[in-house]
């Protein structure tokens, strides 16, 4: 049986753009954004476990060869892919991600489906900020950011950048202030990561939730997987995403 043979592939377009699109689950919708090389089997089996907590999750195809492992050859071919790609930006600053307004147009159809008071959006690695891009136009209530590496770490302002356009940038700042808050996760030592979790200090307050763990690792969540990581990750879903049941008339 095959990695994603379980799971029901679709496609969603937007703005003349088509990407794959795989989905299981029941319950609140949660988008689940796979990192570089792309939909490997950690990122499967980390998807599985949001599943299990009673998610309805999508798997959006960006790039690589769905259910590959992450080998050399598989990130190579990834990274070469995004440096062409007009949907991604690497070395920018100050601007969202192209791919943003598909990601978008994904949340709104499955929360139009789905309702309740929002998605989850978890973003991985040079994926990781794609959560806070969706967060400034789109229903996300709950955005993760696993070790948000994008744009490169190369010289003082591209480790520090957000990957955000001014104007997502104040969006995003807006419903953070509203209350909405946004959980990040990644290792204490790790370069990819840059100045970023400062950044996000700063612009966002106490309502930027970071979960640092020692070392110079990088991914959290699954080919370096910290149980603690993905424990608070599956809790801050269900307290964002959960509707509280009303009071019994009984």
């Amino acid at each position: 049986m095959g990695l994603l043979d379980s799971w029901t592939e679709a496609d969603h377009t937007a703005d003349g753009v088509t990407h794959p699109t795989y989905r299981k689950g029941s319950g609140p919708a949660v988008i689940v954004i796979h990192e570089i090389p792309g939909i490997t089997p950690a990122v499967v089996g980390f998807a599985e476990e949001v599943v299990a907590r009673g998610f309805t999750v999508v798997l959006p195809s960006l790039f690589g060869r769905d259910g590959a492992p992450a080998t050399t050859g598989e990130l190579l071919r990834s990274i070469a892919r995004v440096c062409v790609s007009s949907e991604f930006t690497m070395f920018t600053l100050g601007r969202t991600t192209p791919v943003a307004p598909w990601l978008r147009s994904l949340a709104r159809e499955l929360h139009a489906e789905l309702g309740g008071p929002g998605l989850g959006a978890i973003g991985m690695c040079f994926t990781g900020g794609f959560a806070l891009a969706m967060l400034a136009d789109a229903p996300v209530a709950a955005p993760v950011l696993a070790q948000p590496a994008s744009p490169a770490p190369l010289g003082r302002a591209r480790r520090a950048d957000l990957g955000l356009s001014p104007d997502d940038h104040a969006a995003v700042r807006a419903k953070v202030a509203a209350g909405c808050q946004v959980l990040g996760l990644r290792y204490a030592q790790d370069p990819a990561v840059g100045t970023r979790f400062e950044t996000l200090r700063r612009e966002l307050g106490e309502n930027f939730i970071a979960v640092e763990f020692p070392g110079r690792k990088h991914s959290t969540l699954t080919e370096h997987r910290q149980q603690e990581g993905v424990d608070r990750v599956l809790s801050f879903l269900d307290e964002k995403l959960r509707v509280p049941e009303g009071p019994s008339n009984t």
